[in-house]
């Protein structure tokens, strides 16, 4: 949020880059990125660190600081002894274990590296193969759900519909998929793909959506994500002689400012009078372009309302701020809007969506499955000299009527919604897939089964089956035990 801040009292010195402290300090305070965006601060060093990166100066740092900025105070474990652990990120659990137990703090709440968080929001940079990974852990399979342009994976052949059959380091001891998971879990396939460096090559055999079956040696390497895929990203849908407009948006990151004026100056050329927005995997990023997107949203209807509130704790109520709609040259004023969302889709873009509900009711639908549940945001902390950055949950985000209460996601806080599958063995922007369908559907006026109704969890069809009334399977995005950014705010990327 282009957040006010005025840290005198609190913090030493203002700064004007976003996401980052000024090279001048060992310890800052940073209003914003993932879920935040505006201008870091930069602190004195805390006494606690001595000015080492020893396991104990650095827990006794993150204490310091949750403490002083953890939005749920009255949810913080006491009495933990950090001798117990043998890393940060496990203190840390362990110190807001009460809040994940109440549902409010859903591992939002950790440690990253400085440096590659700052890559990695400037322009989606990271290190891979460049695919978002889906599994089901009963039936044993994985599935590409969507793979980046640029990234080595593509090339290769790895498409959404792609199946995973095995992975090895070279052709001699490929291992199968299911036996992976069958011994070691979801886990095991994580740690099969090796460590998200440029470099790492593996040996992977799949099938691919058409049917065709290829091993394949594939070599991680560092790429930037597009915000906005320039195949499937952008649509325009005739639909009986109605323009319907088409934006699916990955994440949040720093380069989607441009990607988004593009789409929507698009839109606009078109004569856009209804929208679906795609965000059945965005797990969040950057306040300011949740901001954006709603600007461009809004055009001159809303243009004194109010887009969202932020509220910090009690303690620091003095930075509670109120950001209102502001159109842009490339906004639209769409009548109507389709949100596609699934567990995955989190934090700004459920922002965007709980944004617009005081303003277009049951005119903004909810299509697919129930959302995350993230009303929170992130400030962060730096500890420069230690490449620490401590993510914490600081504020809530409300809507015009004051509401932020789907930590249980959005579909029990919406008027509008209509259970649908992700239809993996479809392209995105297809308007034969399940969830694009049910979305063009819903435009039209069309009934539909809520997704009140479908199974905790479920995002969609690995079959590609539509039809409401089936059983949904569980499929969850592939994550690794200690992710990396990208992973973080794109889960399931490899």
């Amino acid at each position: 949020m282009a957040l006010r801040w005025g840290l005198v009292a609190l913090l030493a010195a203002l700064v004007s880059a976003c996401g980052g402290g000024d090279g001048g300090s060992s310890t800052s305070f940073t209003a914003p990125p993932p879920t935040t965006a505006g201008a870091p601060v930069t602190a004195p060093p805390p006494t606690t660190t001595s000015g080492t990166c020893s396991l104990r100066a650095r827990q006794d740092w993150v204490a310091e600081q949750l403490n002083e900025f953890y939005l749920f105070p009255d949810l913080l474990a006491q009495n933990v002894n950090p001798d117990n652990f043998s890393t940060v990120q496990e203190f840390i659990d362990a110190l807001v274990a009460p809040a994940r137990a109440a549902g409010r703090d859903k591992f939002f709440t950790f440690i990253t590296s400085i440096e590659a968080e700052n890559a990695f929001f400037a322009s989606g940079e990271t290190a891979g193969f460049g695919v978002r990974l889906s599994f089901d852990n009963a039936a044993s399979r994985v599935f590409i759900i969507d793979a980046f342009e640029g990234a080595p994976a593509l090339a290769a052949g790895l498409d959404r519909g792609t199946e995973l059959l095995a992975i090895g380091t070279n052709s001699s001891n490929l291992v199968s998929v299911a036996n992976i998971i069958a011994s070691q879990g979801s886990a095991g396939v994580s740690a099969a793909l090796g460590p998200s460096t440029a470099g790492t090559a593996r040996v992977l055999q799949f099938r691919t959506a058409a049917g065709t079956e290829i091993t394949t040696t594939v070599t991680k390497t560092d790429f930037e994500i597009p915000p906005i895929s320039t195949r499937f990203g952008v649509r325009i849908f005739d639909d009986g002689g109605k323009r319907v407009g088409y934006i699916n948006l990955r994440t949040f990151i720093g380069s989607a400012d441009t990607a988004l004026r593009d789409a929507f100056a698009q839109l606009r050329a078109e004569g856009v009078s209804e929208v679906i927005l795609d965000l059945r995997y965005n797990g969040g990023g950057l306040v300011r372009i949740a901001e954006l997107f709603g600007d461009l949203l809004g055009d001159d209807r809303f243009a004194s309302d109010i887009f969202s509130l932020t509220t910090f704790r009690a303690s620091l109520s003095q930075f509670n701020d109120q950001r209102n709609f502001d159109a842009q040259p490339q906004s639209i004023a769409p009548t109507k809007i389709a949100v596609i969302g699934t567990s995955s889709t989190a934090s700004a873009s459920e922002l965007v969506t709980n944004a617009f509900l005081p303003y277009l009711g049951a005119d903004i639908g909810l299509i697919g499955s129930n959302t995350s549940g993230k009303p929170v945001g992130q400030i962060a902390v730096d500890m420069e000299e230690c490449d620490d950055r401590l993510r914490v949950v600081a504020f809530t985000t409300l809507n015009a009527d004051r509401e932020a209460e789907y930590f249980d996601g959005l579909a029990g806080v919406m008027e509008a919604t209509c259970r649908a599958p992700d239809d993996i063995l479809l392209p995105l922007g297809d308007v034969r897939e399940g969830s694009i369908a049910q979305s063009l559907s819903f435009l039209r006026g069309e009934s539909c089964t809520p997704i009140a109704g479908a199974v905790a969890g479920g995002d969609g069809n690995v079959s590609g089956q539509s039809g409401v009334g089936v059983t949904l399977p569980t499929r969850q995005l592939l994550m690794p035990s200690a992710p990396t950014p990208a992973q973080r705010e794109i889960p399931g990327t490899f």
